[in-house]
């Protein structure tokens, strides 16, 4: 009897959580569209699925140096079943993110720099450093024949960026809606785009789609910036930002084994050519 009272107890405190959960989630879902025609009027550019760039003069490095951020992931894409799927680092994405389709390499997020990734690619972290008001930053690596269903974004006080890293040879057939405009990736090309709008992505082909995706605030006037701000703030005390924040040092050892025993394989294979 003593052994099955922990867990009674464990049970019922995980059900308490998960209704808390929910009711956060609801919570925020009614705040959040109570917010965005406030932010849309706080708004410095325009209210649009899909951005001209050309208002955002710090991307014009990012996108000129494409080619160096893609020497910097292309190594570790060779340990990609390593890198975690997304939803393995928040549970929050279970709805869009199935089995090994979706595998990110987060650089910022959920809180802050994540130093250990950003040692591994220091220049792409470096140009990311030139972004305003960053909030995330990750590279987003999408399976062959695979279909992110349509989902929103949390805030319209964020703008997100894509860089087309490494795109299908066909990248007609790789492509996202954004709200009724379509967007398709070209590497070394960008593009920003609202997420808040309703927006699911194709890759209609037999190849990998590699992204690097990263989102700043957007420009505002000073109620929009205080209340966007106010709000992240308190974002980042839920289960959104501190779940996957804590999930991130398992994952971070679980790739570093992996190319620990790559580094070894390597160094055996050369000590027996030798």
């Amino acid at each position: 009897m003593a052994s099955k009272a922990p867990q009674h107890t464990a049970g019922i405190l995980e059900r308490f959580r998960v209704r808390r959960r929910k009711r956060v989630k609801r919570f925020g879902k009614r705040l959040i569209r109570n917010m965005a025609g406030f932010l849309s009027k706080q708004s410095l550019v325009e209210d649009a699925p899909v951005l001209d760039r050309r208002q955002f003069a710090f991307l014009n490095d990012i996108e000129a140096n494409w080619e160096t951020i893609r020497d910097e992931i292309k190594p570790l894409l060779q340990h990609r079943d390593a890198l975690p799927v997304f939803q393995e680092l928040s549970r929050d994405q279970r709805k869009i993110a199935k089995d090994d389709n979706w595998h990110v390499f987060v650089l910022y997020g959920f809180g802050g720099k994540h130093e250990t990734n950003c040692a591994r690619t220091p220049l792409t972290s470096k140009l990311l450093e030139n972004v305003p008001r960053l909030q995330t930053a990750w590279f987003s690596i999408l399976a062959p024949n695979y279909h992110v269903p349509a989902h929103r974004g949390v805030t319209k006080g964020i703008l997100r960026c894509h860089l087309g890293i490494q795109i299908p040879k066909n990248p007609e057939r790789c492509r996202m809606r954004v709200g009724d405009e379509t967007c398709v990736w070209r590497e070394g090309e960008l593009f920003v785009f609202d997420d808040t709008y309703d927006h699911e992505v194709w890759n209609d082909t037999d190849e990998e789609r590699v992204v690097l995706l990263f989102d700043f605030d957007r420009p505002m006037r000073f109620w929009g910036r205080f209340v966007h701000r106010s709000f992240i703030a308190a974002l980042k005390r839920t289960a959104y930002f501190l779940e996957p924040k804590k999930n991130l040092p398992a994952l971070d050892a679980r790739l570093e084994a992996a190319i620990k025993r790559a580094d070894s394989m390597v160094e055996t294979l050369d000590d027996q050519t030798n």
